[in-house]
This record gives C-alpha cells, sequence and structure tokens, in this order.
C-alpha cells in the first residue's frame, strides 16, 4: 500500500473568471486524519470535488489511492466512503431502507454493521428521513459514509449538525479508520473538532495552502486569549516584553493577554504571585485564519 493517499500537483479549477483553485499542492498520507480548514469560498469543496471526478481541473494532476480520478472513476469509487456537505435524499424512505439500499450499490453491507452505527450515534432507522432533524439526517449521511469500511473517507463538514456528545463519537469512529491503517480527510470549521479529531491540518486560501501543521504544533503555536485572577494587585511592567505576550492589559489583581506560542515565560513570571484562578480560551477558528493569513501576506503570499 502507497504510503500516500491523495496527492495533487498544481490543481486549479477555473468558473469562468472565477477561480476556484490556484494551484493546490496536497499530499494526504495514508492512515492519518486530515483536517482541511478554510472560510467559505476558499476552496475546499472544489478541492473535494475534483478528487472524486464531480468535475474536472482546468489543470493540474491529482492522484487518489495510486489511481486517476478521472480515468479510474468507478474503482476508486468503491473504494471511497464520502459524505457531501449537503447531504441530500429522498425523504420518503426510512433510514433502514435507504441504508440498505446503498449497501447493496455497495455490493452488500451487513446489516449488523448498519445498526452498530446506528446505534452509536443515536439513530433511529425506523423513521423516515423527511421526519428527521437536521442532525438526525447527517447521521444517516454518516453510516452510509463508513459503513463499508472504504480506505478512504472524503468528508465534507461531517459533523454539521450534530451535537457535542456525538462530535467526540465522530471523533472515535474517525480514528478507529486510522488505527485499521485507513484515510480520513475531513473538511471543517470547527476547530474544537479539527484539534480532537485530525492529526494534520491544512488551511486553505484563495485555493492555495496557507499552511500544514501537526495538530500539536497548531494548538501551540495558536494565539490563546489568557486572563489571570491573582491574590493581590501586579505591575504590568512585570509581564511586559515576556515572548508571545501582545495585547497586555492589567487592571488592579487581573491580567489580560493574548498569547502566540509556548507559555512558560508566562507561568513562569506568574509564579511570582499567588494566582487565584487563570483561564486560557483557545482561538477560534476565524482568529486562526487571520494569524496564519496576515504571516502569509508578510510572506508574500507564499502557499
Amino acid at each position: 500500500m502507497s504510503d500516500v493517499a491523495i496527492s495533487t500537483e498544481g490543481l486549479v479549477k477555473d468558473y469562468g473568471p472565477t477561480r476556484g483553485l490556484a494551484g493546490l499542492d496536497l499530499e494526504v498520507r495514508t492512515g492519518e486524519v486530515y483536517g482541511f480548514l478554510g472560510p467559505n469560498g476558499a476552496g475546499k469543496t472544489t478541492a473535494i470535488r475534483l478528487l472524486l471526478d464531480l468535475i474536472r481541473p482546468t489543470r493540474g494532476k491529482a492522484v487518489v489511492l495510486g489511481l486517476d480520478p478521472r480515468t479510474d472513476g468507478v474503482v476508486l469509487r468503491r473504494r471511497i466512503g464520502y459524505l457531501p456537505g449537503d447531504f441530500a435524499v429522498d425523504g420518503r424512505q426510512t433510514g433502514a431502507e435507504l441504508l440498505t439500499y446503498l449497501g447493496n450499490l455497495r455490493g452488500g453491507v451487513a446489516a449488523a454493521r448498519i445498526d452498530e452505527l446506528a446505534q452509536r450515534l443515536d439513530l433511529d432507522l425506523g423513521l423516515r428521513i423527511r421526519t428527521l432533524s437536521r442532525g438526525n439526517r447527517q447521521k444517516v449521511g454518516v453510516i452510509q459514509a463508513f459503513m463499508h469500511e472504504p480506505d478512504l473517507l472524503i468528508l465534507d463538514e461531517p459533523t454539521s449538525g450534530l451535537d457535542p456528545f456525538l462530535q467526540h463519537e465522530f471523533s472515535d469512529l474517525a480514528h478507529e479508520v486510522s488505527a485499521d491503517g485507513r484515510t480520513v480527510f475531513m473538511s471543517s470549521h470547527v476547530m474544537s473538532e479539527v484539534q480532537r479529531t485530525a492529526h494534520r491540518v491544512g488551511m486553505i486560501r484563495d485555493g492555495r495552502l496557507v499552511t500544514v501543521e501537526r495538530v500539536e504544533e497548531l494548538r501551540e503555536r495558536s494565539m490563546r486569549k489568557v486572563e489571570i485572577q491573582f491574590g493581590g494587585p501586579v505591575r504590568a511592567q512585570s509581564f511586559v516584553g515576556l515572548p508571545g505576550v501582545t495585547d497586555l492589559r492589567v487592571n488592579g489583581s487581573v491580567l489580560r493577554c493574548r498569547l502566540d506560542g509556548r507559555a512558560d515565560a508566562l507561568v513562569k513570571e506568574a509564579a511570582r504571585h499567588t494566582v487565584v484562578t487563570l483561564s486560557v480560551e483557545e482561538a477560534d477558528l476565524e482568529e486562526l485564519f487571520f494569524h496564519y493569513y496576515d504571516q502569509s501576506d508578510e510572506a508574500g503570499g507564499a502557499a
């Protein structure tokens, strides 16, 4: 088995005067969970559709599981589980009827496998899909992607509409796929989901990768909001100039700042005083995008 599940080189997609992808170079390793992040319009869904040969590139090359999506599409799709961003199906069927039908199209999926996934996601398969909430329809979509145990899962916003408990269950499913040597490629807007689920993260801007990071490195380097309540007043000057500390504000015994990177210097200085409470708020995804996009601009827009 190849060490690379997905590879693209100079992948470009033009929609008339509009460019969806502007030379995407991407590598997803076999057996990893790869988070594909970017705001709306960045090119995430365009990239996914190109990988599945649902649309054709203007130029460039994509290789998926060692195959060309354009010439080997039928063979390739048998080995892929796909969840689109908008999972739309005939609502007249029950969940069981739809999943059995889709399983039969793939050569048959054991009813026990479908039932197991439905139980894990707390889905009643006897209800007609048109009566389901958005979150429960999303569960049907997740099950149809996972149920045949594909070599590669390509998932566009897979936990959209799921409650936090089921987002954790989804993460467990993704980790099981990875532990089995199979691959998950997922787009998302939910930073906590990506941090919990993915091994590496690629951020896309204007159809190009801005950065690729391991999740541990991303968390370590991302901007965080810090608030420290001390036992008594502290001097702001004691914290000025500490590595990674910006937007420093001290009001009596309360310090607030932003922290970029390691917390070591800030924690050591804070420990010189009596710390009553300390809270750290992870940067939301939009802030993280702007952080990396600003770095990209400073570097002249290099991907």
